[in-house]
């Protein structure tokens, strides 16, 4: 069987993979930037394991062979659900194998934030740590005490909510589709925007969810809100929220991913000191992959022995 690792992965990564496969299971990997080398490997592909460059109508076009498309993570919304189903093609995904990742990056952007880490180390590379305004450290605060609101509560919040609490928040959720949790309490998606001092988004996108995050719910944020974005760019309303961070009205957003990806240095929220970012990699560490390499190959065993897939987005 023949899969494709449609992935910029370095030596160590790859070298790492070919040690975990099976001997039924060859394995190439192509930078998705390279589209020679791409197209190339696609000839043949059974089973194509899909990180972020989307696996669109194009894409697939290119794979004659293509039974499969493992998602490396959760979100499927860069596959073309529509044109797999029309070729037959299954779609899996792996709910799960990020969620520490994930986790432990929301929670380490909302201390960055909080603490203002990036203008510190900037200023203290440059040899001006002691000059920088004595006004700056006047909102610098602590976790204890503030009310951090999680939109939605799946396996990467449930992680955050008891860290949080033993950190002194008072944690509150939105999602209807989740019961009581003792770390957390559940209100409603507009009380949480209302209320809560520390906001982080944790929804897959969908129409519904779209541009959740837009003027509207940016004007019943508390001033001085801190925004949080480890799931999906499309969820915020970019320009609104440039708006907001000019004024001040948002006191800082750290945000892990963004409405065109890979983001553009030409980004507006870039120009704001405020702003604090990193690129799509809250779910990428040694153990994730680890993690999702046992699935992947679970799934291709399975797809081999014509069963049913774990996690299959559609049947």
């Amino acid at each position: 069987m023949k899969a494709l690792l449609h992935f910029r992965a370095s030596e160590a990564l790859g070298a790492q993979i070919l040690r975990q496969l099976p001997a039924w299971l060859r394995l190439s990997i192509a930078d998705p930037e390279d589209e020679d080398l791409v197209r190339k490997h696609l000839a043949d592909t059974e089973v194509l394991f899909h990180v972020l460059a989307p696996a669109d109508k194009v894409l697939m076009a290119q794979a004659p062979r293509l039974r499969f498309i493992q998602k490396i993570g959760v979100g499927v919304n860069t596959i073309d659900l529509a044109e797999a189903r029309r070729r037959g093609i299954l779609v899996a995904n792996m709910p799960g194998t990020n969620s520490q990742a994930v986790a432990e990056m929301a929670l380490a952007l909302i201390l960055a934030a909080i603490r203002k880490i990036s203008r510190f180390d900037f200023a203290t590379r440059s040899g001006q740590g002691w000059a920088l305004p004595p006004d700056v450290m006047d909102d610098v605060t602590e976790i204890a005490g503030k009310v951090v609101g999680l939109v939605g509560f799946g396996a990467v919040p449930r992680r955050l909510a008891p860290v949080l609490k033993a950190m002194g928040a008072k944690v509150v959720y939105s999602d209807p589709h989740v019961g009581t949790n003792c770390d957390a309490e559940s209100v409603a998606t507009d009380v949480l925007i209302r209320e809560a001092d520390i906001i982080s988004l944790h929804v897959p996108l969908t129409p519904e969810t779209r541009g959740m995050i837009g003027r509207p719910q940016l004007e019943q944020m508390r001033k001085g809100v801190i925004l949080i974005n480890t799931a999906r760019g499309e969820l915020v309303d970019e320009n609104a929220l440039s708006e907001f961070l000019q004024s001040r009205h948002v006191r800082c957003a750290a945000l892990d991913v963004f409405a065109n990806e890979p983001a553009d240095c030409e980004n507006p929220l870039f120009k704001f000191p405020n702003v604090l970012v990193t690129p799509h990699i809250a779910w990428l560490t040694a153990e994730t992959i680890e993690r999702s390499l046992v699935v992947a190959i679970e799934n291709c065993r399975l797809l081999r022995n014509n069963l049913s897939l774990v996690n299959q987005v559609f049947v």
